[in-house]
């Protein structure tokens, strides 16, 4: 049997891969051996993303669950972000006045309401001060499609 030079450094590149740590996670989450994870949501900590006043974090990893994605948005001050889904998405506001703007037309959402967003909409996610809500898409790897 020839085993090339490429096919074993493939081989170790993945062993190695493997076997590196996870990186740590900057908010509680809790994963049983079936595969539950528990999220605890008051420790997540946005990150800015590509708009100033528009910050995220996915809290679960397509390894983790590569079905559904969810995550933590939050708009400040006014932010605006145009955005065309290439999944389904539900919002559900936590704090502030979460409003979805499509075809000239607003849908607004206060705390305790969930917002349904179907793929192919092309939206501003926007608020007139401040929302904080967490998403929930379908599919994961959304980013892929």
């Amino acid at each position: 049997m020839n085993v090339s030079e490429e096919l074993i450094r493939a081989i170790v590149e993945k062993i190695l891969k493997e076997a590196e740590p996870a990186p740590a996670e900057d908010f509680v989450k809790e994963k049983d051996p079936s595969g539950i994870i528990k999220v605890v949501t008051d420790t997540v900590k946005t990150e800015r993303f590509e708009v100033d006043g528009v910050s995220l974090k996915d809290v679960l990893t397509l390894e983790e669950a590569p079905r559904m994605g969810c995550g933590l948005m939050e708009l400040k001050d006014g932010a605006a972000l145009e955005w065309t889904l290439t999944y389904d998405e539900y919002d559900c506001v936590l704090e502030g006045t979460l409003e979805i703007e499509i075809d000239g037309r607003i849908v607004s959402a206060a705390p305790h309401e969930v917002i349904y967003i179907p793929k192919g909409s092309h939206i501003h996610f926007q608020t007139p001060d401040y929302a904080k809500y967490y998403y929930f898409v379908y599919p994961a790897n959304w980013a892929e499609l």
